[in-house]
Parts: C-alpha cells; sequence; structure tokens
C-alpha cells in the first residue's frame, strides 16, 4: 500500500498545478421480494390450508471490489482536497500582499480521464466519473466561480462561445485558449452541462496569489517553497491535525514566495530540484537526506516570512492566536538534528517565537482599531 501511496503523488504534478480533486462515490443496493403463503381447495370442497412454500434464499450481499489504484486515488484526493481547501482562503484573500504572483483566476480546475497516468485511467473514470470531457474537479472557494454557483462535476463546454477541447490534451489546449481572455477582460461567459441540462454563468474573474499547491511524496515533516510553488509532505499533513495548524504551514511558505526569499538567497533553483523530485512516482529520498542542499534560513529571512505569514493567516480569517505555539511544538517534536526535519531549515526558533508573539500583538491591534492588515 506504502508503494502504491508513492505512486499517486505523481498525479498531483499531471493533472494541474493549483488542483482541486472531487471525489464520486457509486453505492450498490440489493433487494428481493419474498412470495406471500397460497392456499388451495382439495377434492372434497373442504378448504383445506397448505404449508407455506419455503423462503428462497436471500442472494449473498455483492461485494464492492476496490482496486488498489482506486484506494491510492482515493487517499491522494483526501490528501489533496485538504490541501486545496485549507489553501484557497489564503490565495483569494491576500492578492495584496503578493503582488509580483497575483494573477486573475477563473476560480476552479478541471480535469479529464487522460490527466492521469495510464493505470490510474479506469480509476478516475469510476470514481471521479471522468471522460473525454473536462469537468470541474475543484471550485476555489471564495472566488468568482464559486460564487455564481459553479460546481464540482459540471462539463465544461464552451467559455466565450468558444467550444472548449475534448481529449487527451484538453487541458493544455483550454490553457492557452483561456490565457488571453483572463489577461485582458473582468468576466468570462461559462457554458457548462449539468445534470443533462445546459446553464450558463457570468463568472468574475479573481484577483488571487497564483502560487502552486504541491503534496510532497515523503513522510518527513517539512514543507518548501522556491518562489511560484508551495510544496507540503505527506508527513507534514499528518502532523499538521487541524487545518488551522495547516494553514501556519501553508500561510509561511507563501511568504517566503511572496517576499521573493528562494529568489534572493539564490536557493530557488535547490529548492524547485527537490519539489520536483518529490511529486515524482518515486522520488529519490536521498536527494532529501539533511537540509537537501538548501542553506538554512538566517533568523532575519525567517521571522519576516513569519510576519508576512500572520498577516496572511489573519486576511484569510484563520485564528493567529496558536501560531507560536504550533511553531514551538513543532521544533520541540523535530529538532535541528532530525534528519529531513522543517527545524534543520529553519533552525532560529527562539528568534521566530518573539517575532511571531510580537507580530500577533500587532494584527490584534490593527484588528481592533480596524485598520488594514498590512505588515
Amino acid at each position: 500500500m506504502e508503494k502504491k501511496m508513492l505512486e499517486v503523488v505523481e498525479l498531483t504534478r499531471q493533472h494541474c498545478r493549483s488542483t482541486l480533486i472531487a471525489l464520486g462515490v457509486a453505492a450498490l443496493l440489493a433487494a428481493c421480494a419474498t412470495p406471500a403463503p397460497t392456499t388451495a381447495p382439495d377434492s372434497s370442497s373442504s378448504t383445506v390450508t397448505k404449508a407455506a412454500a419455503p423462503l428462497p434464499a436471500a442472494p449473498a450481499p455483492v461485494p464492492v471490489v476496490t482496486s488498489a489504484e482506486e484506494t491510492a486515488l482515493r487517499q491522494l484526493v483526501d490528501l489533496q482536497d485538504r490541501l486545496d481547501r485549507v489553501a484557497g482562503p489564503l490565495l483569494v484573500n491576500n492578492p495584496a500582499l503578493c503582488k509580483r504572483n497575483a494573477r486573475r483566476l477563473l476560480g476552479f480546475t478541471a480535469k479529464t480521464k487522460y490527466s492521469y497516468s495510464t493505470e490510474f485511467t479506469p480509476a478516475a473514470q469510476k470514481l471521479l466519473q471522468l471522460d473525454e470531457r473536462l469537468r470541474v474537479t475543484g471550485v476555489l472557494p471564495g472566488s468568482g466561480a464559486d460564487k455564481v454557483g459553479v460546481l464540482r462535476g459540471d462539463i465544461l463546454l464552451s467559455v466565450n462561445e468558444k467550444s472548449l477541447p475534448q481529449g487527451p490534451n484538453a487541458e493544455r489546449q483550454t490553457a492557452a485558449l483561456l490565457a488571453p481572455m483572463v489577461t485582458s477582460r473582468g468576466n468570462v461567459k461559462l457554458t457548462v452541462l449539468r445534470n443533462n441540462r445546459q446553464m450558463v454563468f457570468d463568472v468574475p474573474l479573481t484577483m488571487a496569489c497564483a502560487f502552486r499547491v504541491e503534496l510532497g511524496n515523503t513522510d518527513a515533516v517539512n514543507a518548501y517553497s522556491d518562489g511560484y510553488r508551495v510544496l507540503v509532505t505527506r508527513g507534514m499533513l499528518a502532523y499538521a491535525k487541524s487545518d488551522q495548524d495547516l494553514a501556519y504551514v501553508l500561510a509561511r511558505e507563501m511568504a517566503h514566495n511572496a517576499l521573493n526569499h528562494p529568489v534572493r538567497l539564490r536557493s530557488s533553483a535547490t529548492i524547485a530540484g527537490v519539489i520536483d523530485n518529490l511529486i515524482r512516482v518515486n522520488p529519490d529520498l536521498g536527494m532529501i537526506n539533511g537540509t537537501a542542499g538548501i542553506k538554512p534560513y538566517s533568523q532575519s529571512i525567517d521571522a519576516a516570512a513569519d510576519v508576512m505569514a500572520l498577516f496572511m493567516t489573519a486576511r484569510a480569517g484563520v485564528d493567529i492566536d496558536g501560531a507560536s505555539a504550533f511553531w514551538e511544538r513543532l521544533a520541540n517534536q523535530y529538532p535541528i538534528a532530525t534528519t529531513n526535519g522543517y527545524t534543520a531549515l529553519h533552525p532560529a526558533t527562539t528568534y521566530r517565537l518573539a517575532a511571531i508573539d510580537k507580530a500577533t500583538a500587532d494584527i490584534h491591534a490593527k484588528q481592533a482599531m480596524q485598520k488594514p492588515l498590512i505588515p
């Protein structure tokens, strides 16, 4: 099963880069009718009640067979869905803080059965009901698409009266078609098929931080940002048990990107290599031994990211009061000496916690005075 879990993470890379995944579930119900007892007269015309006919044996339940690929895909769905659900408010509410990376977005993702590698196509067809057509697999919370009522499962037919492509290259061709539209317009006309009915939506484009959120294929408790992407490992997802804790992790890596730290520290290429490796089917885990060649962040750089992350988190409506305790707990459980651990890349815990406490007080003061939440 671990091998299958490793395999599915490559799917995150193959379908689209800020993906939100939907899950379709089918149930099989079986029932049988039981005949009533019968009576019949005998030859003497006296009425005699005969014994009831024996009841037919109930049919054995039909087992629902789930393949290893279906199980693995369902696990990927759950992990990536959680990542995207928590990332959504951070992306939508912070374009003012990530200006360099802010873009107009439609606010949903869509896939075909070809969005997955060949061995997972049957599972994608069964679980996600995907075929040749682009089907909405996730809607960014708070986006224009969300507000006008675009739903998971909608089949895309056209945008601004232009029919959308189908088949193996549908995603790439559609992206090329949409690029000039989202650059020059404030709204797009979207036609979808829902329950065999065509529906038309006037979708306002959403300005948001255009960071791609990736799932890392390792149990190491870590997270990375290369200037354009944010990767959270499977191990960090397990450690950050609440969505609030996960928001702290995502916001911090988004803050490093927004502040251009990977580029300024000339580590963007190295971190990009780590991310490219960890989203593979079979990543080379030897590549992430120690700090994976990434120079540990200085205390001033890390503290700046902590402050920006708290403002991003507060703007997304997440309670910031648990941030200091979360990072302290993480540093204690996975200290600097932990191989592949988060603290090895971010060692200045004491300095960071002081900055976090100060920023928390600053944010609460701004909120009390109804001032803009800008660092």
